[in-house]
């Protein structure tokens, strides 16, 4: 059996709204290439604990790999940060906590890469794995106060 459609009106393009439509948003990429960062800094702080306990130059191969892999990543997150910024995305507030916070794990992790770049076990035993204890604890402060500084925006304390 066939069945015939009527048309019943006209419509042309210029009535047409032609507006995308919204999308939810997501997180933003600079945030997730930051937790990824914080991993890989995470990561060395354990690989240089490892070596501490057992000096095979694998764990501290493995630490220099994380702490540059963890830059690397914090460079992205830093490029993506500002193409967010350039493009009217609205970033989370307050983010100057964070940025500063971010900053100076970012500037620890990068003397570690130089500290972990010299030969001997003298390279990750004291200082290396000091400085990849204060990296972490940087960013899990940062995320502290940041976290703290959004739920007292959220809810209006």
């Amino acid at each position: 059996m066939q069945q015939h459609a009527t048309i019943t009106e006209a419509s042309f393009i210029g009535d047409a709204d032609l507006r995308p439509a919204r999308r939810p948003r997501g997180r933003p990429i600079h945030s997730i290439l930051v937790s990824f960062s914080a991993a890989y800094f995470a990561g060395a702080l354990v690989t240089d604990i490892v070596y501490w306990q057992m000096p095979d130059v694998m764990w501290e191969r493995f630490s220099i790999w994380l702490v540059t892999a963890g830059l690397i990543m914090a460079g992205l997150a830093t490029v993506a940060y500002v193409i967010d910024l350039a493009g009217g995305r609205r970033i989370d507030r307050p983010a100057w906590p964070r940025a500063i916070g971010y900053a100076i794990a970012v500037l620890l992790a990068l003397t570690n890469a130089f500290v972990h770049s010299r030969d001997g076990y003298t390279a990750v035993v004291p200082t290396g794995l000091m400085l990849s204890a204060l990296v972490v604890i940087v960013l899990v402060l940062t995320a502290l106060v940041a976290g703290a500084l959004k739920n007292r925006d959220r809810f209006g304390a």
